[in-house]
């Protein structure tokens, strides 16, 4: 692999109002925040409000020096003008509907995609590139749209080349059967479940890719130290049994002096495949959280705790030290 990502990323689908506004003044304050604690991995979308957050992250990232940053987005997935539904607004991100996304996995359209993405960007070049949740179209990406991602980063276009799903099935053949560097996998390797230990991750390991960890907190259910009534998992309401879960676990995390959050960014670290941690967050405040978390001690007793409640996975790496394992 040829690009060396920091043990921590900011995740920017905030910057493109994910649920709601995100204000200018809360986007300067994640990115700067992110950057003065140490973060120099930062990664965005097409997808993440129909362009705002590439256009918002490029701009806030504009006066830093070039070569002390890594900076990943996606393709597979095009913006196309859409003026018929321009005065409707986007069933998930708080932005106008004035562009569709249309999967395109052809090598002209993984081409566009990334021109188009360096327009947004205000940039000559982004480190790391994604195939963004090409589950519908497996084959297609195994035999066209991987090959061309790999011909751009031979022609040094990009760094590095991968695939980024909520799923580890795909992944892991794209790991097995590809010449990728890195996948992003979102999700499926948390301290609430761990079913990457069966597929994604030995397969990492054997085959030299690198696998960056997002959606660590399962998009909300673990991101508070007690999970709230309506909490979401996977974007959705999570089901009772998995607050259950979630809640059984916090209550270890508090009868060793430890939140939830801290114990999920310190777990996913463990892994030897797992080269960084990427985590979304709206403003300052939310990325103060998260750089604290990362650096709070989790005693090894914990671990020990949840193995013997079958909350965590017995074959699952943790810390062996209660020291965090980086200087973030």
């Amino acid at each position: 692999m040829t690009v060396n990502l920091s043990p921590l990323g900011l995740g920017t689908s905030q910057l493109g109002n994910l649920y709601r506004q995100t204000t200018d003044a809360e986007a300067s304050g994640a990115v700067d925040t992110a950057w003065d604690g140490g973060v120099r991995y930062f990664d965005t979308a097409p997808a993440y409000g129909r362009g705002l957050s590439e256009r918002r992250l490029g701009a806030l990232l504009a006066d830093r020096p070039r070569d002390e940053y890594v900076l990943s987005t996606k393709v597979g997935r095009r913006l196309v003008p859409s003026p018929e539904t321009a005065d409707e607004r986007d069933s998930m991100f708080d932005v106008p509907a004035d562009h569709r996304l249309e999967y395109d996995l052809s090598r002209d359209g993984i081409r566009r995609s990334l021109h188009d993405s360096l327009d947004r960007l205000g940039l000559d070049r982004v480190d790391v590139l994604y195939l963004h949740d090409p589950d519908d179209h497996e084959e297609q990406a195994l035999s066209t749209a991987i090959p061309a991602m790999v011909e751009l980063r031979e022609e040094g276009l990009v760094r590095a080349v991968g695939a980024g799903m909520n799923q580890t099935a795909m992944l892991t053949r794209f790991v097995q059967e590809t010449d990728i560097d890195l996948v992003l996998c979102a999700g499926r390797y948390t301290l609430l479940e761990q079913g990457a230990l069966a597929d994604l991750l030995p397969a990492a390991l054997a085959h030299d890719v690198g696998v960056v960890v997002g959606g660590v907190f399962n998009s909300g259910l673990l991101a508070r130290p007690r999970p709230p009534e309506g909490a979401l998992y996977n974007y959705s309401e999570a089901p009772a049994a998995l607050l259950e879960r979630a809640r059984k676990i916090a209550d270890a995390c508090e009868r060793h002096g430890v939140t939830l959050p801290d114990a999920a960014l310190a777990f996913v670290r463990a892994h030897p495949a797992v080269v960084s941690t990427v985590v979304g967050a709206r403003g300052a405040d939310q990325v103060s959280a998260f750089l604290d978390a990362a650096r709070t001690p989790v005693p090894v007793e914990l671990w020990a705790e949840l193995r013997e409640a079958w909350l965590l996975d017995p074959m699952a790496p943790v810390p062996h030290a209660s020291l965090p394992d980086i200087s973030i």
